[in-house]
């Protein structure tokens, strides 16, 4: 009797196992999270706060085809600020963050998957600007808008400019009409479309400075065959061209 009963129990530990199992392998295999970046990812609705569908943009739309080809599944939300999202893909296991640019200081930090697109960082000026640059040393007297937590205000901080950083890159584009700041650093073409989407055009770069790729940046705790299979059908899609044809849509 004890011993049917102890292969009864068994029985049920093994099946309860195997339903465990089955109920981790309901969820995505990763949870991405993505700001509003436009024209890499943005919001249907304009807001700071979308999922899946309701995301779209040039780093969006090859994610998606990425994804698709590598056969894994994910779910995607949009959240602000970027500082949150940064720290979440950084210390949760399955979770990854889009797009990043990938310099040395973050290189250990995650596991990466690109290059998605470019990102070349400019100084803007308003269009009746006087200002002239050669070089990031000669920007140092003047005031610097930049974007909190970004790698442009990062790497402009550590070469002492000092930048005055706002949470949403666009709030730039009036500060620097206002006369709030003299220069706007930020990316090409981002900082052209956002300017674009709150009314300001004709500004000028004064100021071309970096060229940086940006990446699908992993938790370090993300398996590298996950990681190889996304990398592999990303640079399918890319010789095949369908990565050409996302920017063109946009662009």
């Amino acid at each position: 009797m004890l011993k049917r009963l102890l292969l009864v129990l068994a029985s049920a530990s093994l099946l309860l196992a195997g339903a465990a199992r089955a109920a981790e392998k309901t969820g995505p295999d990763l949870v991405l999270l993505t700001e509003n970046f436009p024209p890499y990812n943005m919001a249907k609705n304009g807001k700071n706060f979308a999922q899946e569908d309701n995301i779209d943009g040039i780093a969006v739309d090859i994610v998606r085809e990425m994804f698709k080809r590598a056969e894994i599944t994910y779910s995607l939300t949009l959240r602000f600020p970027w500082e949150r999202i940064y720290k979440l893909a950084l210390e949760k296991p399955g979770y990854g963050v889009f797009v990043m640019a990938r310099l040395p200081d973050r290189e250990k930090l995650f596991k990466w998957v690109g290059p998605i697109g470019p990102d070349d960082w400019i100084m803007l000026a308003k269009a009746d600007s006087k200002i002239t640059l050669e070089s990031l040393a000669q920007a140092r007297k003047y005031k610097i808008g930049a974007y909190k937590g970004d790698a442009i205000a990062e790497t402009l901080a550590k070469q002492g400019l000092k930048p005055i950083v706002v949470l949403r890159d666009q709030d730039n584009a009036k500060k620097l009409v206002n006369g709030q700041i003299d220069l706007w650093a930020t990316g090409d073409p981002a900082g052209r479309y956002l300017a674009r989407q709150d009314g300001v055009t004709g500004l000028k770069t004064v100021l071309r400075f970096n060229s940086a790729q940006l990446y699908l940046a992993l938790n370090k705790d993300v398996s590298d065959e996950i990681v190889a299979r996304l990398q592999a059908a990303l640079d399918q899609l890319r010789k095949e061209g369908v990565v050409d044809d996302i920017m063109a849509r946009y662009l």
